[in-house]
């Protein structure tokens, strides 16, 4: 497991999953970490799975989504791409 820090907020990974995200991707968690300091960045709460899972849709260099959940003190991040269109829309549509 991997950590990374963004300002005060500690980010952890499985190293495996980050290196899968990159090959489907393109998108390592290093980056993906960083759309927390977008503080235009738009989050919804996903109560379909044992654990508590968010996604946020925010911007660091590209427009990106993100689905973490939240362990201990940690984000651990699970998953990171290119935001759709659709996302995209939501994220500039609120932040006009």
């Amino acid at each position: 497991m991997d950590k990374y820090k963004v300002g005060n907020i500690i980010f952890e990974w499985d190293d495996e999953k980050n290196k899968s995200n990159i090959e489907k991707h393109h998108i390592s968690f290093e980056n993906a970490a960083n759309i927390f300091s977008d503080q235009e960045r738009i989050e919804f709460y996903d109560d379909r799975f044992d654990e508590d899972r968010f996604y946020t849709i925010g911007k660091y260099n590209d427009i990106l989504y993100v689905v973490y959940t939240c362990r201990y003190d940690n984000i651990r991040l699970i998953s990171a791409r290119k935001a759709t269109f659709i996302e995209r829309r939501l994220y500039f549509d609120r932040n006009l």
